[in-house]
């Protein structure tokens, strides 16, 4: 990887992109540290029962816990996203766009980008009313009413977060690789780093060694895991056409084990968590009064229970073959095989190759789900044992961030090493 970034910054038009990759980083980062009058969001800190809240504090830097312009980050862009590309499947009339070429994927770039207004105004709403309930963070901040302080609060974090999208798409333009992942991985990565320097400072040397080794544990599994896939064999028929033979080769259709990536644990996070923030929003006071539902639910389902992690482990399960039908085909795939001469040595083409595919895709997604579930307890739970007086640096890592974190990483290294190969083939070329 070092070799590979020192090959790319002697090309000067890859350097350029780096630049500019660094320019709009530190754009963001600035942004991160202007705080937004009347926002106290100190009391994220007293939230640590829902985990949808320390996932977005841990991808946008610590800017919700700090109150800044950008505290909803680059997320509800990461949402409008996600809901579009799901609507796709099931609406013929995005289907039909997504097909258009360039054409259709600007309309539908367009109207993620509106998608992506409204939910960022519910998340800031969400969250600001979250923090008024149960740290009352607008009392003595500004004398107007609360009102027009929730609702200019609001315009400035959907302001914020609109500037993170635009930020995302310039960096996809003009930098190295996917700018939307680009953010992500710098607040990961902001996270992380002043969780590592509290622990620095507090002067918890073992504590931070011994996290330090079952966190490259973790991410050299997370690492093998990520570059797994089932190879199956694909053999083309020769064809004579005119006076030239083609085809006789034998090729390898790739199917990874976490092809989801990272986006069973969201889903599953975001549901687990919702009726806790809504309890916590609308019915606090419930929330602690013996007897009723809200209370049963807090205590029963809360975070920290056993069954919270049994039905977050089923969630994982679920959306991890839901994302998987989505994502392949087995009918498409057999399709294109047979009409391109192809096909499974021992499998007949059509309708057994299919099921062939579906047998293999799932159980595949079935290891890789086990996976997602694995990475989604065992972590905290062994950062909690390696570093139990500091809890900063379990929240700093969890394993939606670390997983996040490594497909980044590999994908800005894959990036590189696509451009240089470029960049080489066309001098080749000339």
């Amino acid at each position: 990887m070092i070799e590979t970034f020192k090959n790319a910054l002697k090309i000067k038009e890859i350097r350029n992109k780096i630049l500019w990759t660094i320019l709009f980083v530190v754009i963001y980062r600035i942004g991160c540290y202007i705080p937004v009058p009347g926002f106290d969001a100190s009391g994220v800190g007293e939230l640590e029962s829902y985990n949808l809240l320390n996932i977005l504090n841990a991808i946008s830097g610590s800017a919700l816990a700090d109150g800044t312009i950008f505290a909803l980050g680059i997320s509800p862009y990461i949402n409008a996203s996600i809901i579009i590309q799901l609507l796709t499947v099931a609406i013929p009339a995005l289907e039909r766009l997504s097909k258009q070429g360039d054409e259709g994927r600007e309309k539908i770039t367009k109207i993620t980008r509106y998608v992506t207004i409204g939910l960022a105004v519910v998340s800031a709403l969400g969250v600001v009313f979250t923090l008024d309930v149960n740290v009352n963070f607008l009392s003595g901040q500004i004398a107007l009413p609360r009102w027009l302080v929730i609702t200019y609060v609001t315009i400035i974090l959907v302001a914020g977060s609109t500037l993170c999208m635009w930020l995302g798409e310039r960096i996809t333009e003009h930098g190295v690789s996917n700018g939307i992942s680009m953010i992500i991985f710098v607040g990961l990565l902001t996270t992380a780093g002043q969780g590592i320097l509290n622990a620095i400072v507090g002067g918890r040397w073992a504590e931070l060694v011994a996290f330090f080794v079952v966190l490259i544990a973790i991410f050299a599994f997370i690492v093998w895991v990520d570059g797994a896939e089932r190879k199956i064999k694909i053999q083309y028929a020769k064809q004579v056409k005119g006076n030239k033979m083609y085809g006789g080769q034998a090729t390898f259709l790739p199917i990874k084990v976490n092809a989801s990536g990272v986006m069973p644990l969201i889903f599953a996070y975001a549901i687990m968590s919702f009726p806790t923030m809504l309890i916590s929003t609308f019915w606090a006071t419930a929330a602690e009064t013996q007897g009723t539902f809200a209370y049963w639910w807090i205590q029963n389902l809360g975070a920290q229970s056993w069954a919270y992690q049994i039905i977050l482990a089923v969630m994982i399960f679920l959306f991890a073959y839901f994302y998987s039908q989505i994502q392949f085909n087995p009918v498409e795939i057999s399709k294109n095989i047979q009409q391109n001469g192809g096909f499974i040595p021992g499998i007949r083409p059509g309708r057994e190759t299919a099921e062939h595919l579906t047998k293999v895709v799932t159980r595949i997604t079935f290891w890789g789900a086990t996976f997602l579930a694995i990475i989604a307890m065992v972590p905290s739970l062994v950062f909690s044992l390696a570093s139990s007086n500091d809890q900063g640096l379990v929240n700093a890592f969890s394993s939606t961030g670390m997983l996040i974190s490594v497909s980044v990483a590999l994908e800005i290294f894959r990036s590189l090493e696509n451009q240089i190969l470029m960049r080489n083939y066309k001098g080749f070329l000339k």
